[in-house]
């Protein structure tokens, strides 16, 4: 059954989900705004197994193997979102004995998305853009590679969802939906101006320019730092138009806590 949500506001997006009883949505901590009184809240630790938001273990396996199976894998589970820097825990809402209505917004000024996921493919994000989505969606961890990775602005830790359904993201500043395909195959962008991309698209990162004079002015001055996100192939991708480092220069700057200076990008002091 279809996800029915609704996405509202301007600045400050938040999603609206309508639900049927007995379906199941789920967020991470932090995320959930309001819900009707007929609509349950539960919190776990354990993410969704993908068959409609039910705990595995009940009938796999069964007595104290399957519960060791099932706690190992919470564990597993709860380890890969500690390494990411997500939230522990998921938040559960189903309605009971009618429709429900339950509310979910992101942390940051900006955009909300409903992905559909088919089951044909995955998509990826970044930390902190899953917002909420149905018990049909599996949310897990993606580690980019080292190399890649650390170069980039947004660390070498992506979110993933698979599965059947609708997964709710959000960002910051305003979305624009590009395929590489339409531009040669290809695209670079600012590594902090990525929110998520289907499966099938090939994400890296390479140096702004050469170690000549133009790639150290380029660096220094330029404000995007030593590094562009490069991605290419065929299919979705979502770029957000305000990076969490320009906005947290920002109110630094209006604070009067501006270290920068007039260069920026090399001499960021932004650590986050």
């Amino acid at each position: 059954m279809t996800l029915q949500q609704e996405i509202v506001g301007n600045a400050m997006q938040m999603a609206v989900v309508n639900l049927y009883p007995g379906q199941t949505v789920y967020c991470e901590a932090g995320k959930f705004l309001f819900k009707t009184t007929n609509v349950t809240m539960e919190t776990r630790l354990s993410g969704p197994s993908g068959n409609g938001g039910q705990q595995q273990g009940g009938g796999g396996g069964g007595g104290m193997g399957g519960m060791l199976r099932q706690a190992m894998g919470t564990a597993m589970q709860v380890g890969q979102r500690m390494l990411a820097g997500e939230s522990l825990a998921f938040q559960y809402f189903s309605a009971q004995g009618g429709e429900g209505t339950v509310g979910f917004a992101g942390v940051l000024p900006g955009e909300m998305r409903a992905l559909e996921l088919d089951g044909t493919r995955a998509w990826f994000a970044e930390k902190d853009a899953f917002v909420a989505a149905e018990s049909t969606v599996e949310f897990g961890i993606a580690f980019q590679g080292g190399r890649t990775g650390m170069s980039g602005g947004e660390g070498f830790i992506l979110e993933k969802f698979t599965g059947r359904g609708t997964v709710i993201i959000a960002g910051a500043g305003n979305f624009i939906d590009l395929n590489p395909a339409d531009f040669g195959g290809r695209i670079e962008v600012d590594t902090g101006c990525v929110v998520a991309f289907e499966e099938g698209i090939q994400y890296g990162v390479q140096r702004v320019g050469g170690l000549n004079r133009q790639g150290i002015m380029n660096a220094v001055f330029g404000g995007e730092g030593l590094s562009l996100a490069t991605l290419e192939g065929n299919g979705r991708v979502i770029l957000q138009s305000l990076t969490i480092e320009g906005l947290a220069n920002a109110l630094k700057k209006a604070q009067g806590g501006d270290k920068q200076g007039p260069t920026g990008g090399l001499f960021s002091t932004h650590t986050g």
